[in-house]
């Protein structure tokens, strides 16, 4: 078993003690050789975890799943889920495992998630194995978003198994570890209501008001308050998505969260040139999960939420429908309050004025006219705030006057906007460096990728290519994929 004592490790299993019948106990298969890749030392400090310890050949062997240690329980959960807008009733975590639960140093409940740890019984047909690209992918852009402050489970560690994993050619194995506030879904709940058994989605409904959304305890109706809780970290959500230019790629139900957090960064991107249509996923051949789609698919996505809640909602089904539609025709409004207050900030707006958003939308549309880098654009507009020639004309005269109007001294205005408008993001091209030159073992430029965007609001010397827009015969034709 070795010495797992020193790593800190302090464990707890609510889920696996409260949720009986939404998972399978299961261990990870054994990876021959492994070896620590990257290790998120901050986070580990932040999960009461040594870092040094976990560093180490028996925190390794604890993070790839070749040691259960003394008081974890691994499962692998299962959930349904609509892929693509066409139903799956048995999803579930087909190459991955919740090796239990973990209080943080500030009292927070976390998950501790493996994937890429084996077949389990929802592989499907899979071979339960992931590669190191993918999961070196999803530790720099899950932690890219952390830093520019958008909710998101995180990543703790990447480790190579030793083992080859057959995708179009033979790729060097991997399992990542990743910790969330939960890995309850959508998809969990229509698991749950699938099998018809209302019980079980109350108990989960009770379990996912107690972990992520207490104030709903006491509420007249607590699931109607849990819905309209869940709708509005989503809503928000996908507005600070949309702000920064983010494309999920794959946004089944069984990839939206309960707690509000983005969660797996398989064929995600972040956009370059401005265009609503913009589609990165090779499986997304009917767009989908455009750019310009995410708002409306996350509201698809809570209406199949709020149809496994109505039995809880009201006896009266008609009434459970109602109020359930009700708090759903909300998502719109609290979305575009949402994004309008990103934008304003953005933009250096400190209060509200009557045409915000049309100053808005016609930054928007001479970005799409010009397919100019959404990134570069915004961020470049703090510099006219500071008296740099402007970019967009009798735009950029309307911006200046509005922002004038607020009498504030322009250069605090500018060094606010750079608080909010990013330099570095995971630019698509250098995300493609970085992963092909791990996969041949050099992890040089992936460090290097990570501390830029770790930092993104920050300008440092020897970083001006991470600033850069992706030169266009590269950005063209871009496409990313699922990783599995």
């Amino acid at each position: 078993m070795g010495d797992t004592d020193r790593i800190g490790f302090s464990w707890d299993n609510s889920f696996v003690r409260e949720l009986e019948g939404l998972y399978e106990p299961w261990t990870a298969a054994v990876a021959p050789a492994p070896k620590l890749l990257v290790l998120n030392e901050a986070l580990a400090e932040d999960l009461g975890l040594d870092p040094k310890a976990l560093g180490e050949a028996d925190g390794t062997a604890v993070l790839v799943g070749n040691v259960v240690p003394e008081g974890a329980e691994p499962v692998a959960q299962a959930y349904a889920g609509h892929q693509f807008g066409g139903y799956s009733p048995r999803l579930g975590d087909g190459r991955a495992l919740l090796l239990g639960e973990l209080h943080d140093i500030h009292a927070n409940r976390r998950d501790l998630h493996l994937k890429g740890s084996g077949r389990t019984p929802f592989a499907r047909g899979g071979d339960g194995r992931a590669a190191v690209g993918p999961m070196l992918r999803e530790y720099v852009i899950s932690e890219a978003m952390h830093a520019l402050g958008i909710p998101t489970t995180r990543s703790l560690a990447v480790i190579a198994t030793g083992e080859q994993v057959r995708r179009d050619t033979m790729l060097p194995g991997a399992v990542l570890a990743r910790v969330a506030a939960s890995h309850l879904r959508i998809g969990t709940f229509q698991y749950a209501a699938a099998a018809g058994d209302t019980d079980l989605v109350r108990r989960l409904a009770d379990y996912a008001i107690r972990r992520h959304h207490p104030g709903a305890t006491t509420a007249p109706n607590p699931y109607l308050v849990f819905f309209e809780a869940v709708l509005d970290a989503q809503a928000r959500l996908v507005a600070q998505w949309m702000l920064v230019g983010f494309i999920h790629g794959v946004m089944n139900t069984d990839n939206t969260t309960i707690s509000g957090e983005t969660i797996d960064y398989g064929p995600c991107a972040f956009m370059d040139a401005f265009d609503p249509a913009t589609v990165f996923s090779s499986i997304d051949h009917g767009g989908r999960y455009a750019f310009g789609n995410q708002p409306q698919i996350l509201q698809w996505n809570l209406a199949r939420l709020a149809e496994t809640l109505l039995p809880l909602l009201h006896e009266d089904p008609e009434v459970a429908v109602a109020q359930a539609t009700e708090v759903l025709a909300t998502f719109p409004e609290r979305y575009g309050e949402a994004w309008l207050a990103g934008m304003r900030a953005k933009l250096g707006w400190s209060e509200e004025h009557e045409g915000d958003l049309e100053i808005v939308n016609d930054l928007l549309r001479l970005l799409h006219e010009q397919q100019v880098d959404l990134t570069v654009a915004f961020r470049s507009l703090s510099s006219e705030v500071r008296g740099a020639p402007s970019q967009f004309g009798e735009w950029s005269d309307r911006h200046l006057a509005r922002v004038r109007a607020e009498g504030r001294d322009p250069s605090a205005v500018a060094d606010a906007m750079d608080q909010v408008n990013p330099i570095y993001v995971p630019r698509n091209h250098l995300v493609e460096e970085a992963l092909d030159a791990a996969t041949a073992e050099d992890l040089g430029p992936f460090h290097q990728l990570l501390a830029a965007v770790s930092q993104p609001f920050h300008e440092r010397p020897g970083l001006e290519r991470y600033a850069l827009a992706a030169p266009a015969e590269v950005a063209a034709g871009y496409q990313t994929f699922c990783g599995t």
